[in-house]
């Protein structure tokens, strides 16, 4: 299944390295209209992930991201979804109860784009899942063979679906990082970081080998509409104007105290880690992930410069 997606979904395949991780401002709705998309398959990390690790066996249900303060600004009960809580689709894990109609989300909070067997051989070892890229692509491929009766079928299926891939590839360096790598070791994975997520699905980490990829896939893919979603400019925008829209910007919400109200030791669900009493004024959540208030900052801006592109508006 996965060598007839390839041949005949990819000319009408969206590559994006960007999450929405919520709901546009009303006035940016419009591009999205236009675009006329009926489906979003996503892959990714923990922006993404909307309740695939907590139904992981053996650890998923056991982690923090399974229960409050993940999920109480916007669902007001635990969701599963990391940094506040905000869900667009049905995680695949949650194969009893999703409605897959309109899509389905393959992202795994921790995952990485190396495969856990890759980064064990050099001694960096994931603590929550091992369902990094290459797992979710499978996972992709296994649910379009459940819904296609034949190549043809799954071309009309998904012609105006959107495919999102990443972020993913942080957690390659933030494990490393965390397990004493140098900074030597770091540079030295960025090559193999991102020919596996070029090779998988056509995304890579750094900006400058992203710009020659993507130049690189619209050669090989003269039909595809392959975009660039600049995360790191968008967050670079969200920290200009975060002050302006009325955000704390260095303290996290929901924290141990100290400068940044951040402890790796002590993160976000543990015993005795506060919440703050408002988090729609704080631009992080827990340290690592943004409330609700950064994303919907960042996704504005991600909308107003990937959506014109995507639907020549």
């Amino acid at each position: 299944m996965a060598s007839v997606f390839h041949k005949l979904v990819l000319p009408v395949l969206v590559l994006c390295c960007c999450l929405f991780s919520c709901a546009p401002k009303s006035t940016h709705a419009h591009p999205l209209k236009i675009c006329k998309f009926d489906q979003i398959y996503q892959l990714g990390d923990s922006i993404s992930d909307t309740g695939n690790l907590i139904r992981e066996v053996p650890i998923g249900a056991a982690t923090a991201f399974a229960r409050l303060p993940y999920g109480e600004t916007f669902f007001k009960n635990a969701t599963g979804p990391r940094a506040a809580g905000l869900s667009f689709l049905p995680p695949y894990k949650n194969l009893d109860a999703a409605d897959f109609e309109h899509g389905v989300n393959f992202a795994v909070a921790g995952s990485t784009a190396l495969p856990s067997k890759v980064l064990a051989a050099q001694h960096i070892f994931s603590p929550v899942t091992t369902s990094s890229l290459n797992v979710q692509l499978d996972w992709m491929f296994n649910h379009f063979t459940s819904i296609c009766r034949n190549s043809r079928d799954c071309v009309e299926k998904l012609q105006n679906a959107l495919f999102m891939v990443g972020e993913i590839g942080g957690n390659d360096y933030n494990y490393a990082i965390f397990q004493g790598k140098t900074m030597e070791e770091l540079r030295s994975m960025v090559p193999h970081v991102v020919a596996t997520i070029v090779d998988a699905a056509r995304k890579v980490i750094e900006v400058g080998e992203l710009q020659k990829a993507i130049h690189t896939l619209k050669q090989e893919k003269p039909n595809a509409v392959i975009v660039y979603g600049d995360y790191d400019n968008a967050y670079k925008f969200l920290l200009q104007v975060a002050t302006s829209h009325g955000l704390e910007r260095e303290r996290a919400c929901c924290g141990t105290g100290g400068k940044y109200n951040f402890n790796m030791t002590r993160m976000c669900g543990g015993a005795g880690v506060e919440v703050c009493s408002d988090p729609e004024r704080y631009m992080s959540w827990d340290g690592v992930h943004l409330t609700q208030q950064g994303y919907k900052i960042m996704a504005a801006w991600l909308v107003n410069n990937i959506f014109p592109h995507l639907c020549h508006i």
